[in-house]
Order: C-alpha cells, then sequence, then structure tokens
C-alpha cells in the first residue's frame, strides 16, 4: 500500500470512526488540556474551502463549565414552567421544518429508545425534561465544548465545519475518549454568548461533550442504525 498506509492503519482509522457514538453520561475522570489541545490541533487538518478556516472553539472545564451549565438549565426550567422547551430555537434550522419519512421515523426511534433504556415513558414529562436538560451539564462530560463560527461566512464554511467536528470525535476516539456532539445548545447562543463575551460577529454552531464514557450508565447501550450502503448509494459506470 502507499504512502505508509499498512492495514493496522487503516484498521485503526476504521476503528476510530466506527466506534464512535454519541456518549450520554461520562465519568468525572479529568482530561489534560495537552490532550485536548492535540485533539483539536489534529481536527484543524480538516478541509475547507481556500483554507478559510471557519472553526471557533472555547473549551470549558471546572468552574466555568458549571457555570454555564447553571444558567442554561434555569433557562430551560424556566422555559418548562411557561410551557416551552426552547428546543429548536436557534440561530439557525438544525432540523426541518417539516419531517417526512424515512427521517421523522429515525427521529422517533432513536428517542423511544433512549427513553426506553432510561425507564422513561411518553406521560413522564417531567423525566423527559430532566434527561433533556441533562444535555447542558455535558452530561458530567469534564470537557464541554462550544463551537462559534462567524456570521459573515457563508453555507460551505458550515459544510467545512462539519468535518472539523468530525476530525474533533474521531480523534477523541483515537485516545480512549468519547464525545456527544448537542445540537441542543443552540436553543439558548443568547445565554451562551452572553456568558462567554462572544462578539456579536459569532453566532454558536453547536456544543460538544468529550470524556470517558461510564460505561455502567444504562443510556450508553443506546445502539442506533445505519443504513446499509445500498440504501444510499448509486453506482454509474
Amino acid at each position: 500500500m502507499s504512502n505508509n498506509v499498512t492495514p493496522a492503519t487503516t484498521a485503526a482509522v476504521d476503528a476510530a470512526i466506527t466506534s464512535r457514538r454519541s456518549v450520554r453520561a461520562f465519568l468525572p475522570t479529568p482530561v489534560p488540556r495537552q490532550t485536548i489541545e492535540d485533539i483539536l490541533a489534529v481536527a484543524s487538518r480538516a478541509p475547507s474551502g481556500v483554507n478559510t478556516q471557519p472553526w471557533k472553539v472555547t473549551v470549558l472545564t471546572g468552574a466555568a463549565k458549571e457555570a454555564l451549565s447553571q444558567k442554561i438549565l434555569a433557562a430551560h426550567d424556566a422555559n418548562a414552567a411557561a410551557g416551552s422547551t426552547g428546543a429548536d430555537v436557534g440561530e439557525y434550522d438544525y432540523y426541518p421544518t417539516e419531517w417526512a419519512p424515512p427521517y421523522i421515523d429515525r427521529r422517533r426511534k432513536i428517542g423511544w429508545d433512549l427513553y426506553g433504556l432510561l425507564g422513561i415513558t411518553k406521560a413522564d414529562k417531567a423525566r423527559m425534561h430532566a434527561q433533556h436538560g441533562r444535555n447542558y451539564s455535558f452530561f458530567d462530560a469534564p470537557v464541554g465544548l462550544i463551537f462559534t463560527i462567524d456570521r459573515i461566512l457563508r453555507q460551505g464554511s458550515w459544510l467545512d465545519y462539519g468535518m472539523f467536528l468530525q476530525n474533533v470525535m474521531t480523534a477523541a476516539r483515537g485516545r480512549g475518549l468519547d464525545t456527544c456532539p448537542q445540537a441542543a445548545f443552540i436553543g439558548f447562543y443568547k445565554v451562551i454568548a452572553e456568558h462567554l463575551a462572544l462578539p456579536k460577529s459569532e453566532m454558536v454552531v453547536c456544543g460538544m461533550s468529550l470524556g470517558f464514557a461510564d460505561e455502567s450508565a444504562p443510556e450508553n447501550r443506546l445502539a442506533t442504525e445505519r443504513e446499509a450502503v445500498s440504501g444510499f448509494t448509486r453506482f454509474v459506470e
């Protein structure tokens, strides 16, 4: 194989990609700052149109992470008291305004699979609210990441950003760490912007939890399905 790529290298890369999952319960084990910097340095090799490199990252640990979590959780609870979850209220539409198969079916399945593992029923609105709120404590991960982008950048840069985020998660797996990318944070972009003193030129893309998975947590047994290659690919010869 060329370029010094061996079967072992291929296997290691494939393992880092295929073992990635959205972890929703973490151990308190600290992640060294150097490890975080190494992950972000590797991720920054993501491609971007004319090398624009649109990503900006705020890394939160300790008291700083806890303070942001408490502010968002307070807003989350206030929304619930007012009859709103605050979900899907951000500066951009992450999800479609109209759901259709197969997307709505996949969304429902992962939701009820997760709640099933946790023993949460459709009637248990309080536990649903509490579980959703765990997003904002970064699922107890020792590291919280907030990703932002310059407002002047357009759709192509958002595509580039997705490749950077995937690199972050893959590089984390290569170091035995787990992640959970979280669009839930965009609903509280105002709280985040104020707390982090973000310039008005930046907008929140998403958050991410980073740390070591708590393998004893039932929610981490969630296994999502993937469509077979034959289901989403067309070969034209």
